[in-house]
């Protein structure tokens, strides 16, 4: 049927009919050596196609047959059997990374998973803890066949692993300077627990994301943390005053050793000194005995009677005075006296 414009009933023609009429020509123009040919090659290309396989650097091929895995294939052109056998191509090279704890969204914003992040302290406290998983293949079949799940599996030994590690500590070592130590030993549990599943994998770091207290109580482990700082304060404060004050005191300990070993030391020197001049006087004493005693006499009355007040007179005045007994004077403390810078007033 030939298209008409003119007539509304009239098909116009498909181009993709006219590309397949031709061709169903030109296949019945071909003679019968040029089909089997043809067939012939594109059975070679599709045994080939399918007959081969590529494993990339960072890839290791498990080759199955019939389901059963029968051998592995390291990076390079390989051949297996057509429509027989296939080929998995993990890669295992590539460090894989599991969240745990919350989730990350293709926008890059986190979320936590509360039913994950949740975990009770040693000491009875609870914490948000998020943290990542990495981990390389290092046994492709058991990878691929020996667990189920493998991702999800990894994601729940791991929670199971911190949970424990948390469990044992206590909660500031969780969020101050244990964290490098629950990091490790979380790894540590992970890789006993995944090597008995024989899961295939090697862990290569666990991470902790973000260890925080609930948002219900965060205010109150804020007013602890500030309480702990003003304890750590006065500590600080009280053991500056100690180390400043112990030092003066040894100091002034010190100071007052000294001196009364220096008023021992004088004490003994001038008892020595004074022991000397007894030797030195009571030798001069045995040599003129009344001259000493004279003067032993003088020199003590000159200390006794330089603090009393007296009246001298003369003998034969004495005589014809009346003697006088101060009684009223007895009880009153003697004048000390004066020494030479001062000026004793006028009688």
């Amino acid at each position: 049927m030939v298209w008409d414009p003119k007539d509304p009933w009239s098909k116009k023609p498909d181009p993709i009919d006219d590309v397949l009429r031709q061709a169903q020509m030109q296949l019945r123009q071909l003679p019968l050596r040029g089909i089997r040919a043809l067939v012939i090659a594109l059975a070679a290309v599709i045994l080939v196609w399918q007959g081969t396989f590529i494993v990339a650097p960072d890839e290791e091929g498990v080759v199955k047959r019939f389901g059963d895995v029968v051998r592995s294939a390291g990076p390079g052109p390989h051949l297996k059997i057509p429509f027989i056998e296939t080929v998995e191509r993990p890669k295992v090279e590539k460090l894989h990374r599991i969240e745990v704890g919350f989730r990350t969204d293709r926008q890059g914003r986190q979320q936590m998973l509360p039913k994950e992040a949740l975990m009770l302290t040693g000491d009875e406290n609870i914490l948000a803890v998020e943290f990542i998983v990495q981990y390389k293949i290092k046994n492709a079949k058991d990878y691929l066949f020996r667990v189920d799940e493998i991702e999800e599996t990894i994601g729940k030994a791991a929670e199971a692993s911190m949970r424990e590690v948390v469990g044992k500590s206590k909660i500031d070592e969780a969020l101050t300077a244990g964290k490098a130590q629950i990091q490790q030993d979380t790894q540590t549990l992970l890789q006993r627990i995944l090597d008995q599943y024989q899961a295939g994998v090697q862990v290569a770091a666990v991470q902790l994301q973000d260890v925080d207290p609930p948002e219900a109580v965060v205010a109150a482990f804020k007013d602890v943390a500030s309480a702990k700082e003003d304890r750590e304060k006065l500590i600080n404060q009280a053991q500056g005053y100690r180390n400043d004050i112990i030092p003066k005191a040894k100091g002034e300990a010190a100071q007052v050793v000294n001196q009364a070993k220096g008023n021992a030391q004088a004490r003994v020197a001038r008892a020595e000194g004074e022991a000397a001049r007894f030797v030195k006087t009571l030798k001069e004493y045995e040599q003129a005995k009344e001259i000493i005693s004279k003067r032993i006499y003088i020199e003590t009355m000159e200390s006794v009677m330089a603090g009393v007040e007296k009246v001298i007179i003369d003998g034969k005045a004495a005589e014809r005075l009346l003697p006088y007994l101060p009684l009223d004077r007895l009880h009153k403390p003697a004048t000390p006296p004066a020494t030479p810078d001062e000026k004793r007033p006028s009688p």
